[in-house]
């Protein structure tokens, strides 16, 4: 399957306006590995879950089909950034404690990065994928972002959008599958960064190729009007589905 790149076009944008994963989702996947030698993070795109992995881990491989997303990348000194496929990420076999994928599985081949994750985890060693849909705000304004979602560029939407939608609960892990607890992401954000996110949306950059408008400006002034202020600040949530397995010892 080649690689179906949806994101360098918008990169800087991505890295500016994504939020940002709580740190008990790293905490909780740090206990459950074998050990914190090294991590390798899938998809890494603008480095977001390996930055947060730094902490717990002595290494963090990142990487990501896209160069252009490599190159908005950073992170501390111990993460290594590299432009490479998910089904070949150039590890040693069994080198990781932990596969991390962050919004990005379902663009992958699926099975070609499962031989892989499973050719370099170690033993008991665990695999965690996890993925957000619509966020919340307060009703009025989810229900403008809804309208924009589904009915400006819900047309765009790339077909691999649906096991988005259904929060992974389509995907059977190739090992045995672990309890976890819930966790959300949540920022402060006001009524720009708000419609600077909707613009990262991979459905907002093939509208634009289609249309050559910005559909974020459709939707501006009436979010404008529902939002209040535009520097007001509003707590934003995005519930995060999470499925983690533990390779067989």
């Amino acid at each position: 399957m080649s690689f179906k790149d949806h994101f360098s076009r918008q990169a800087q944008g991505y890295a500016r306006y994504r939020p940002g994963y709580p740190e008990a989702l790293f905490r909780y996947l740090a206990g459950q590995a074998p050990s914190r030698s090294m991590a390798w993070d899938c998809g890494t795109g603008n480095g977001q879950a390996a930055r947060a992995l730094a902490p717990f881990f002595d290494r963090v491989h990142a990487t990501d089909a896209s160069a252009e997303q490599i190159a908005q990348a950073t992170g501390p000194a111990n993460v290594a950034f590299a432009v490479a496929p998910a089904e070949r990420s150039g590890l040693e076999p069994e080198t990781a404690d932990l596969v991390t994928v962050a919004q990005a599985f379902h663009w992958f081949d699926q099975p070609g990065f499962f031989a892989e994750a499973r050719r370099v985890l170690r033993p008991a060693g665990i695999l965690a994928i996890w993925t957000y849909a619509l966020m919340y705000v307060e009703p009025t304004v989810d229900r403008m972002i809804e309208h924009y979602y589904r009915e400006v560029v819900g047309p765009y939407w790339p077909p691999e959008r649906r096991q988005v939608e259904v929060g992974y609960s389509d995907v059977t892990l190739p090992f045995p599958e672990l309890d976890r607890p819930p966790f959300d992401m949540t920022v402060q954000w006001n009524l720009e960064e708000t419609l600077g996110y909707l613009g990262t949306w991979s459905a907002s950059q093939r509208y634009r190729e289609a249309n050559g408008v910005d559909p974020v400006e459709t939707v501006a002034e009436e979010l404008h009007t529902a939002w209040g202020p535009p520097d007001r600040r509003r707590t934003i949530r995005w519930p995060l589905n999470l499925r983690v397995g533990r390779k067989p010892e």
